[in-house]
């Protein structure tokens, strides 16, 4: 069975062009004599017959021709009015109904992108319309869902432990604090890591964390005037010694010529989920170690996890799975929300401008950027501000990749060169390909953003605009832990 439910009053008439509609089809796979389908897009006063399907007549079924957009509908079953559980639902003025968010226009999109895909095939989007305009829907959050859908996440993240981000098996590199600097970033770089735990042999404990970070401030420490640390220092120079000047550098810039004792961030496994992303968001790190002791003093420490939001995120995701409409914020597009940082509006006087880079920018601004701006990562962008690609952090350490870091200028050596520098020689993409890229659109859910964050590797998410990848605005897993905390 096929309806077409198409708004009469964007019909067109004549030789104008019709709306364009997105087949969609519904199914109640639950049972009944008689099932009906109702929703918003026939506002609530015409029930679609559905069929049983050949071979399963407990399973009713009828296609649809929307409008692209947020939808919600019901069942009517033998005169009882139902929604699916299985499928994302919220109260509204009709009781609880199911929700749906078209994005998908399949009647334009093969010929749109069978020219794009060879050009962008590793390019980490989904196959959601990315070649052409996407029309916006802007539908309310109102505070009583935000409300319930935080307090159902605090409650879950409240009543789970770290325990519950130990993986099966794996492993987790840690430094001794008298490790030579340099060669502790060979060994960040050879072990694909952004930050290790530092092990102090002499306190028997765990004492820090070395992360891209420090890789950073030494490099621009290297090419400061009247620098005290050398590259041939970096040779025999240990992570303690870094340590402790980099306290005292702090301190040198504290106008008060004080400086809080250094507080070494980690977490214990019975501690609850929501202590240790408060840990991560508070102390502004990307990950906490969760260790474990047997004994009273915390002697003989066991380090068991890093713990990450990402991990955190994952938890949400899987236990949300099957009941996402308890959390009604879920469905609503990220571009209706508070959320992540966003490209300025044309006008705007409190508009904070977007960290961005020209791949012809110098790695010594990145640096900088990174230092001043307090920004993990930075979209490369073209002249037009389409996305390229993006630098992070973490890929600094590539510099230790054949000493490149001791025959380069930071001011000199642009971030496309530092990106050659840091790409393997045998991989298959070319330069710019944006397989490192994560994306989504404004009109993508929370929920597929949040499922998407909670991917291996991934960190955040830039907003680009349909078709021209137009850098639009950037979500972390910060960002999201922030709105979802409140």
């Amino acid at each position: 069975m096929y309806a077409s439910v198409a708004d009469r009053g964007y019909e067109g008439s004549g030789g104008g062009s019709g709306p364009i509609l997105i087949p969609k089809r519904f199914v109640w796979p639950y049972g009944g004599r008689r099932v009906f389908l109702s929703g918003s897009f026939t506002r609530w006063s015409e029930h679609i017959p559905m069929s049983p399907m050949e071979g399963c007549p407990s399973v009713f079924q009828v296609i649809c021709s929307l409008m692209p957009g947020y939808h919600q509908y019901k069942f009517n079953v033998d005169g009882e009015w139902r929604h699916d559980e299985q499928q994302p639902f919220v109260s509204g003025n009709y009781g609880v109904v199911n929700t749906i968010y078209l994005v998908r226009e399949p009647d334009i999109l093969p010929s749109i992108l069978s020219a794009e895909t060879p050009s962008r095939s590793h390019m980490e989007v989904d196959n959601d319309v990315f070649g052409h305009a996407v029309p916006e829907a802007n539908p309310r959050m109102s505070e009583s869902d935000l409300e319930v859908s935080r307090h159902r996440t605090s409650v879950f993240l409240s009543t789970h432990t770290a325990y519950e981000l130990l993986p099966e098996s794996g492993k987790v590199i840690a430094l001794d604090i008298n490790l030579p600097v340099k060669q502790a970033f060979h060994v960040l770089y050879e072990q694909d890591v952004s930050m290790a735990p530092l092990w102090d042999f002499c306190k028997s404990r765990f004492v820090g964390v070395l992360s891209a970070m420090d890789f950073i401030l030494i490099l621009k420490e290297l090419r400061n005037h009247g620098s005290n640390l050398t590259e041939e220092q970096l040779e025999t120079h240990t992570i303690a010694a870094w340590k402790e000047g980099k306290l005292k550098l702090h301190r040198t810039l504290d106008n008060n010529a004080v400086s809080s004792p250094h507080c070494f961030v980690h977490a214990g496994p019975h501690e609850c989920l929501k202590d240790v992303a408060l840990k991560v968001l508070q102390n502004n790190v990307s990950t906490v170690p969760i260790i474990h002791s047997s004994s009273e003093d915390g002697s003989f420490p066991q380090l068991l996890h890093l713990a990450s939001l990402s991990g955190i995120l994952k938890c949400i995701c899987r236990h949300f799975k099957h009941s996402a409409g308890s959390l009604p914020i879920l469905q609503l597009p990220i571009g209706s929300i508070p959320l992540g940082t966003w490209v300025p509006k044309v006008g705007d006087p409190n508009g904070q401008p977007l960290a961005m880079l020209r791949p012809n920018a110098s790695l010594g601004a990145a640096l900088s950027m990174f230092v001043q701006a307090k920004v993990s990562s930075i979209p490369i962008v073209d002249d037009n501000d389409s996305l390229l690609d993006i630098y992070s952090r973490s890929d600094i350490t590539a510099l230790a990749k054949d000493k490149a870091y001791a025959r380069i200028s930071l001011d000199e050596i642009s971030i496309h060169q530092a990106l050659l520098l840091g790409q393997d020689a045998n991989s298959p993409y070319g330069l710019y390909n944006g397989h490192r890229c994560h994306m989504c659109l404004r009109s993508d859910s929370l929920h597929k953003v949040m499922e998407r964050l909670a991917s291996p590797g991934v960190r955040r998410l830039v907003i680009v605009e349909a078709g021209s990848k137009r850098v639009e605005g950037i979500i972390s897993l910060s960002d999201v832990f922030r709105f979802l905390l409140g």
